[in-house]
């Protein structure tokens, strides 16, 4: 795991409030935006480094993260009338060589298991990389009939995969996910799979996460090892790299003939099923840390924050209990609006060093009950999004509660939708394209398709093609014709492709 850069003073220099400030204080994002995202990971209890190279520790907070992202999709799959099941972790090495480009893709990648206890094992097992070869050998007896299709399956757990460089929840050895498998009887209903999943992805992460994402196809070169083709959601980071959040892949028939997943048609004919499969991992999590953060830390979206609302007693050692118990009722109040609140209720820590934790953790509304504020019948809100305080009745803030944390999901989405756009250039040249991606912003261009000029670009530039936006993609979607910025060749795709420095 990537370690955090760390600044100490002489100790006789540190006053308890200067020790609390380092403690929640970050770099600025303008200063290092690297040392910026490893400190928030860290200070606002998200996760830890582990003793395992390459693998972390998600803390209660990331894990809390993490259950309501579980929650949301899990919910959405079993509308859609998907099925979860679970499966090993470990694969037999000889599945994962079955598929040629499978493997070609994974191998640098695998962990292997060589030995169980003092036996040698005759043939190694591999850490799941991912599912699609022990799913297919399994589906390969269940299936006889077309009137079993389709198979909708999905499962939750962890991958492994060799990463020389890491990063908390961006890229670790051990990373957590679902991954979709579904069979088709028919390669349209296959690609429609693919489609629905890639929009249930991105309203997602429009509606959840507050994040804007350009749906489209890979080319070519950026295909998953084994697809027919790869789609994709893309973010841009406050840093102007771009983040790969999800995919849907259609398979085709690759991984069917490969495992012998077949079965017997209306006409008594035999068939190949069609297959999909399907990812969010939790890199998700490093998306919305790098979308909506800011110099004092996380922002986190209401509609996935695990607490929304952080009410903090004010009060002296002789009325303090009073104060909490009064947060406690407010609390109750607020719940009952079915909002997720907690109150802070430690004692001996100061209000400041209280104010800068819960903003460092993102916590959309924090507010403020204090003796004379009892006394008049008012509290003091302050939302995350903003550098002001209101003073409002309670009554005021309990009711308009709901409609307070809607604004703050709405002006996350709109600023980090503003600055998509406003950070994304398209060119016709290949001097505009370089200059673009070395300023940092995302480049709209067309290219020929040619693998080996995408090759050239990402040694050039360190671009690579992050995809070519869907017809009715809600973000450059236009179809265009032109010449390859690059080769000055005929454009494949009649639109101009994505590019940008990537996670």
């Amino acid at each position: 795991m990537t370690q955090e850069k760390t600044q100490t003073q002489p100790k006789q220099a540190q006053s308890n409030s200067d020790k609390k400030a380092q403690q929640y204080g970050v770099t600025p994002q303008s200063v290092d935006f690297n040392d910026w995202y490893n400190e928030v990971v860290k200070k606002a209890d998200l996760a830890d480094n582990s003793p395992v190279a390459g693998a972390m520790v998600m803390k209660p907070y990331g894990s809390a993260l993490w259950e309501r992202i579980v929650r949301w999709l899990d919910d959405e799959f079993k509308a859609r009338d998907h099925e979860s099941l679970v499966f090993p972790t470990l694969i037999p090495m000889s599945f994962i060589m079955k598929e040629a480009d499978h493997v070609e893709g994974f191998a640098p990648e695998l962990f292997t298991v060589n030995k169980i206890g003092t036996e040698v094992l005759a043939e190694p097992y591999v850490l799941r990389p991912t599912s699609e070869t022990i799913i297919g050998h399994m589906w390969s007896g269940w299936l006889n009939s077309y009137r079993d299709l389709p198979f909708l399956h999905y499962q939750w757990g962890s991958v492994f995969r060799a990463e020389l460089r890491t990063k908390a929840f961006l890229r670790t050895s051990e990373f957590y996910w679902h991954e979709g498998h579904t069979a088709h009887a028919s390669a349209e209903e296959a690609q429609a799979e693919v489609r629905m999943i890639l929009d249930l992805y991105h309203q997602f992460c429009r509606d959840i996460l507050a994040l804007p994402v350009v749906r489209g196809e890979k080319t070519a070169s950026e295909r998953f090892a084994g697809a027919t083709s790869t789609y994709s959601i893309e973010g841009m980071m406050r840093d102007g790299k771009a983040l790969q959040a999800g995919t849907s892949h259609y398979l085709g028939q690759k991984f069917s003939k490969a495992f012998g997943v077949k079965f017997q048609t209306r006409d008594q004919k035999e068939e190949f099923a069609y297959t999909t499969s399907w990812a969010i991992s939790s890199r998700i999590i490093g998306a919305l840390i790098m979308t909506h953060g800011d110099d004092k830390g996380l922002m986190m979206p209401p509609n996935i924050a695990p607490t929304q609302v952080i009410i903090i007693p004010v009060g002296r050692k002789d009325n303090f209990d009073e104060m909490v118990a009064e947060g406690e009722k407010l609390a109750a109040e607020l719940r009952a609006q079915g909002v997720r609140v907690k109150v802070d209720k430690r004692d001996g820590v100061t209000n400041g060093f209280k104010y800068n934790e819960w903003e460092l953790k993102g916590i959309p509304v924090r507010i403020e009950l204090g003796p004379r504020d009892l006394e008049q019948g008012v509290v003091v809100v302050k939302d995350r999004t903003s550098d002001e305080k209101e003073t409002l009745s309670r009554a005021e803030a309990v009711s308009g509660i709901t409609s307070r944390l809607d604004a703050i999901q709405a002006f996350l989405l709109k600023r980090a939708t503003d600055f998509m756009l406003d950070n994304t250039v398209t060119v016709d040249s290949y001097d505009e394209f370089k200059a673009a991606i070395e300023a940092g912003k995302w480049v709209r261009a067309f290219h020929s398709g040619d693998p080996e000029s995408e090759r050239q670009i990402k040694e050039d530039t360190k671009a690579t093609a992050r995809n070519i936006p869907l017809d009715d993609a809600e973000f450059f979607a236009e179809r265009e014709e032109g010449v390859c910025v690059h080769t000055g060749k005929p454009a494949a795709y009649g639109k101009r492709v994505i590019f940008g420095r990537q996670y």
